[in-house]
């Protein structure tokens, strides 16, 4: 007798089906078994700090599979989208200087007008001018020329102006003012909208193009963020973020939060840093858990299907109908609009924006091991990778400066070679790292949890 598809037993999961769950499993418990070493044997508030950047690394990791794991887009720009993650959170939630607004509001109004204005007519005049001939180069390089030196007419003054206003304290124009949650999601506005303009530019070529210009991207607006002081302060940073979550301060004068502390026989000051912490990782995990339930629905939906088949084999995808370009430019703005997101959260964390603190290459680097290592195509691999990758990035200095006592034990104290190498210790992480992905890549290729094929 033959077995119904829709009865029970058909459904059921075979013992080899159930035997990588019970694997994923094991592995993040292991990963929380960490947490709580660290919490135990260093701090509960250390152990806390690492999570919250664990959860969003997570986040960032998500945003970089959604690219690669679903349609195989190399991005190498990370960083530049999380900058503008960050970027939002300064002009959300700052409050507006009012002195810089009325130095030169206008003129920085009228000079970025300008600048979209500019662009807008030099894309319609290279459209339509197909039949000009060299006349459409002409053209198009007059526009551009001419809008280029009248935006800069109107803005350069005004952005003196601006700059000058207070410097040491403001010396730009602040943000909205609103709360600074609402930047989360306009930091993945932010992201989506410099992926849309790089991937309009570059999908149509060869892959490799589009590693060449994210990476340009990334470098171009990180370095804006660091010169242009009238948008973001540059060099001088923005400090003191608002909070969602309440302030230390505030809990030590509530005595309801004092007498927690005296029942908990905890410090009041470590008490208060380690529920802010606790409140923080709340609203990351909420974050988290959206963003993954929201990329497992789509990796199993139809278009999931689809863009692993166009990521397997484009040319069979062409031929099948589909616009490959049009797929990939979706996907790629998806992700970056993640990675957005989670630079903002990376800012109201830590509650100022400091645009010299993003470096391209060294944390790219750091957000593509985690998804290789937790396993590309899987989101729930790209959890794992997010969280162990950072927990050890952290962690590899005090393991490392351990290790390096422990071998170095025999040796008098003031010896030169044990010297030398405990103030190695602090050099280990990137050797770590490198360990750490020859490891997966030796013994599970695949990453920790392979993508699984449906």
């Amino acid at each position: 007798m033959t077995k119904r598809p829709n009865s029970p037993t058909a459904n059921a999961k075979s013992p080899a089906q159930m035997v990588p769950a019970r694997r994923n499993l094991l592995l993040f418990a292991g990963m929380a078994a960490l947490l709580i070493m660290v919490g135990v044997l260093q701090s509960w508030n250390v152990a806390f700090s690492i999570l919250n950047m664990c959860l969003i690394s997570a986040i960032m990791a998500l945003g970089v599979n959604i690219q690669w794991g679903y349609a195989g887009l190399f991005n190498v720009g990370v960083m530049g989208f999380a900058a503008l993650g960050g970027l939002a959170g300064v002009v959300v939630s700052m409050p507006p200087v009012d002195a810089a607004w009325a130095a030169g509001g206008l003129g920085i109004i009228m000079g970025l007008a300008t600048g979209i204005a500019t662009l807008i007519a030099g894309m319609m005049v290279w459209r339509r001018g197909q039949s000009w001939g060299r006349w459409r180069y002409a053209a198009t390089a007059a526009i551009v020329i001419s809008g280029y030196i009248l935006m800069r007419s109107l803005a350069d003054p005004s952005v003196a102006a601006i700059e000058a206003v207070d410097p040491a304290r403001t010396g730009y124009l602040g943000g909205l003012g609103l709360p600074i949650i609402l930047s989360w999601l306009v930091g993945g506005v932010f992201a989506a909208a410099a992926a849309w303009v790089v991937g309009k530019v570059s999908l149509g070529l060869r892959a490799d193009y589009l590693a060449i210009a994210t990476l340009g991207i990334s470098e171009i607006i990180i370095y804006v963020l660091k010169f242009e002081d009238w948008l973001s302060r540059g060099v001088k940073n923005v400090n003191g973020l608002p909070r969602p979550v309440p302030y230390e301060v505030d809990l030590q004068a509530n005595s309801w939060f004092i007498a927690l502390a005296d029942t908990l026989n905890l410090p009041l000051v470590d008490a208060s840093s380690l529920v802010v912490k606790i409140c923080y990782a709340l609203l990351f995990t909420v974050v988290l858990l959206a963003v993954l339930w929201l990329s497992e629905t789509a990796l199993r939906s139809p278009w999931g299907r689809m863009m692993r088949a166009i990521r397997d084999n484009e040319t069979a995808a062409n031929a099948m109908g589909k616009n490959v370009t049009k797929q990939h430019l979706l996907v790629f703005v998806l992700g970056s609009a993640v990675i957005g997101v989670a630079g903002a959260m990376m800012v109201t964390l830590d509650g100022q924006f400091t645009p010299t603190s993003y470096q391209p290459l060294r944390f790219t680097f750091l957000i593509w091991v985690m998804v290789i290592a937790g396993g590309s195509g899987n989101n729930w691999g790209a959890v794992l990778g997010g969280f162990l990758i950072w927990f050890f990035w952290i962690e590899a200095e005090p393991i490392g400066l351990w290790l390096m006592d422990v071998v170095t034990s025999g040796l008098p104290p003031t010896h030169w070679l044990r010297l030398h190498l405990l103030e190695s210790a602090a050099h280990t992480r990137l050797m770590t790292m490198g360990v750490i992905l020859l490891l997966v890549l030796r013994f599970s290729p695949r990453g920790l949890i392979p993508e699984s094929r449906r």
